[in-house]
């Protein structure tokens, strides 16, 4: 046991989520929306309730992403953590800053198990606090920590299912209407940021300092 827990003692930096999280619960329960976050794009999205299955596998995805990182890597453990924490510290300061909330929801009348898991989840998550949208940057951080992952892509299909995984779920944000579009655009252009800083520019910068070390042989 000592041995394990010295060996994947970096999972410990999770709990620096923990202050966050708890940042979020305050938001929910205190912003009062002073701004309705909508595009006419809105209307022409069906609402589709078996969407509601990767909605909620978002949980279940993020998790696996931490710990299949953490597991064989920590530098990709590490890339993640510090993707989500960007992403979540950047997004509650917007909600703090900018109070908003979405009125899309629809009024639920089916008796289906789909309909009644987004029911339970209109009756336990408020629709304020929605741009950008954290299941879509946080899937962003999930798949890129995955796709940059040397022994995560040695399972065949590995980084396409986590491409659909991602796709799906971003679709499902405004397919059950917990998001407008605007919302998921904006998650879109933060994921892309965030990418670009944690992943792209680092590795040039390896790339450029590799070739520099070995200029003289090449």
């Amino acid at each position: 046991m000592k041995s394990f827990i010295k060996t994947y003692k970096h999972f410990f930096w999770t709990l620096l989520l923990l202050p966050l999280l708890f940042w979020f619960k305050y938001l929910e329960a205190t912003n009062i929306p002073k701004f309705i976050i909508y595009s006419p794009l809105d209307d022409l999205i069906p609402f589709i309730p078996i969407f509601v299955i990767p909605y909620l596998l978002w949980f279940f995805y993020v998790a696996f992403g931490l710990i299949y990182s953490g597991l064989h890597s920590k530098k990709d453990f590490y890339r993640m953590l510090t993707f989500m924490g960007i992403a979540m510290a950047f997004s509650y300061t917007i909600y703090a800053i900018f109070p908003h909330g979405q009125n899309l929801r629809p009024v639920i009348t089916g008796s289906d198990p789909f309909s009644l898991l987004i029911k339970h989840i209109y009756e336990t998550d408020t629709s304020t606090n929605v741009c950008p949208s954290l299941h879509v940057i946080n899937s962003i951080a999930t798949h890129s920590a995955l796709r940059h992952s040397e022994a995560f892509s040695k399972i065949k299909y590995g980084k396409l299912a986590s491409g659909l995984m991602l796709v799906f779920i971003c679709m499902s944000t405004v397919l059950i209407k917990q998001h407008s579009i605007i919302d998921v655009a904006a998650g879109l252009v933060t994921g892309l940021v965030l990418y670009m800083f944690i992943y792209v520019i680092p590795e040039l910068k390896e790339r450029k300092s590799y070739k520099k070390d070995f200029s003289p042989f090449m």
